[in-house]
């Protein structure tokens, strides 16, 4: 319940996560029939970057503030072109309101949010908008109680903050979870790298429990040698739409060339069948 986002709006591993779900939510919309999104950690919907939270880490600049200024890569393009209508570099836009910007008439938004406060502001943000419900819920009961969707597919987007013990544990049982009441769903799971054990762990955690058809993107900006330090990221897809992997691995490259370390030759990205 301490977790605020607007400390890490913008960084990396923002980058990383939206520039994925933005491709995903779009590749899912090659079909006419409406969807719906399930946003299980959905944080305020937009952060300002000039605010004292942001301005205190700086991480921003490592980050969003990094693929704005300077050549544009294709691959980013219509991730950048949203975060740039949203009001960026001023402001940047969390996952709702990137999903918000993308939804066609028909398609539905759940935004879950568990921290009073933050559940005020994106409540206020949404307020009259008959496409979006936003929750005052715990996301792992949200899991259960709001899948399977009345529309029969959808994308369920998963972004815990990590702060708890257990959290690759209770990612792992709501992915299954979720895979076993809505086979047809699109998970996207984003978790922290600091080092190899826990994400290896999760991995094998999702093979045993028989989730198939999942592919694992990642972003380190170093070695994932040192525990206490978030040394990169990834996001977990589940059902992963048509070309995912070609596509995805270009972005990922062109993530990787921007927000790598270029003085030291530092970082890697990678993208893999995680249930092989």
């Amino acid at each position: 319940m301490n977790y605020r986002h607007a400390f890490h709006a913008g960084n990396f591993a923002d980058c990383l996560k939206h520039a994925l779900v933005v491709w995903l939510l779009r590749a899912m919309q090659r079909k006419a029939t409406p969807l719906r999104v399930l946003d299980t950690h959905a944080g305020i919907g937009q952060y300002d970057l000039s605010a004292p939270e942001a301005q205190r880490t700086g991480e921003w600049l490592g980050g969003i503030g990094r693929l704005l200024d300077g050549p544009e890569e294709p691959a980013l393009a219509d991730y950048l072109a949203l975060v740039r209508a949203a009001g960026a570099p001023a402001l940047y836009p969390g996952s709702p309101a990137l999903v918000r910007a993308l939804l066609r008439p028909g398609d539905h938004l759940l935004a879950c949010e568990l921290h009073p406060e933050d559940h005020a502001l994106l409540r206020a943000r949404f307020r009259g908008d008959a496409q979006v419900a936003v929750h005052l819920r715990d996301a792992w009961e949200a899991l259960r109680a709001l899948t399977p969707f009345p529309e029969k597919r959808g994308l369920v987007l998963v972004d815990p903050p990590f702060e708890q013990e257990g959290e690759f544990d209770r990612m792992a049982a709501g992915v299954a979870l979720v895979n076993h009441r809505f086979r047809a769903a699109v998970q996207a799971c984003w978790y922290p790298i600091k080092h190899r054990a826990p994400v290896r762990a999760f991995h094998a955690a999702l093979k045993d429990s028989g989730v198939r058809d999942i592919v694992a993107a990642e972003l380190w900006l170093r070695e994932p040698t040192d525990p206490t330090r978030l040394n990169g990221c990834g996001l977990l897809v589940v059902n992963p739409p048509w070309q995912f992997e070609a596509e995805g691995g270009a972005m990922l490259a062109a993530l990787l060339r921007r927000l790598g370390n270029r003085e030291v030759g530092e970082g890697s990205a990678m993208l893999r069948i995680a249930d092989e």
